[in-house]
Parts: structure tokens; sequence; C-alpha cells
């Protein structure tokens, strides 16, 4: 809700269980950054979905709920570096 300044109805109505996790589909953010009123939102949410489909992907087309924890944190000035590290760790575990 910080991230995107929508009501808690909004993100809950459009949220899906992909697997384990808890996603916001890519369609209904991308609806948010062509139509949100604030431009510092916009680029939020943008930055979100770019975290959530590349750097972070878990389902396809979809952002995951702890990658917008995460990039709700860095609004509070914690470092995502750790986070980067572990998830190229387990990227590079399941290749192998």
């Amino acid at each position: 809700m910080n991230i995107t300044g929508m009501s808690e109805q909004w993100i809950t109505a459009r949220i899906k269980q992909k697997g384990e996790c808890k996603c916001i589909p890519w369609k209904y953010l991308r609806d948010l950054i062509l139509a949100h009123p604030n431009g510092k939102k916009k680029v939020d949410v943008f930055a979100l979905s770019f975290y959530g489909l590349v750097i972070f992907p878990g389902a396809l087309g979809h952002v995951d709920e702890a990658v917008s924890d995460l990039f709700d944190r860095l609004g509070k000035g914690v470092t995502p570096v750790l986070a980067i590290l572990a998830e190229t760790f387990r990227s590079l575990n399941a290749c192998r």
C-alpha cells in the first residue's frame, strides 16, 4: 500500500496465490503505472515491477509479495545487497 498509494481493498482484490507465494500480476501494476496521478508513485511502481520481474523473478508475469516488502524497506534505508547476493547464490545453485 505504501508503494502504490492504493487502498488495502484494491491490493487484496488483485493478489493471487502462485505456488507457495502471493503475487500481484504485472498487468495490474502496468495499468497503475499508466494511470496513477502521482508522478513519484508511478516511478516507485515501475521500480517495484522491475525488481519483481527482472531481479527477483518468481512466477512468470507476477511480482512476489516478498519483493514488495524488500522494496518498501529500500525507502527506509535498508540495503538490498544481502538479498541480491542470496538470490544470486540460490539461482547459481539451482543451475548447477
